[in-house]
């Protein structure tokens, strides 16, 4: 039975790379992967536990202000902006 249907071209090209990488025929891919996602049935998974993270204290290394992080950078972009508008017109 011939059935037409329109693959969105993301998996198109993710089903002939395993067709080809596998050396099996594109429609052999192509049922499997159907049969494959047929057999995981409508239910969906049972959800898992949240991954907790612990977290712990951090804080700004000794003589580190961090008012002034951004100092360096300005600074920087600063002496940038005026070295170009002191450059001539190439």
């Amino acid at each position: 039975m011939r059935t037409t249907l329109t693959i969105d071209d993301d998996l198109l090209a993710a089903l002939k790379k395993i067709a080809h990488d596998s050396g099996k025929p594109f429609k052999y891919v192509v049922n499997a992967a159907l049969r494959n996602g047929l057999a995981t049935g409508a239910k969906p998974l049972e959800p898992r536990p949240r991954y907790r993270v612990a977290s712990a204290p951090r804080g700004f290394m000794p003589g580190l202000d961090p008012l002034k992080l951004n100092q360096l950078v300005d600074e920087l972009q600063t002496e940038a902006f005026l070295e170009s508008r002191h450059q001539p017109a190439e």
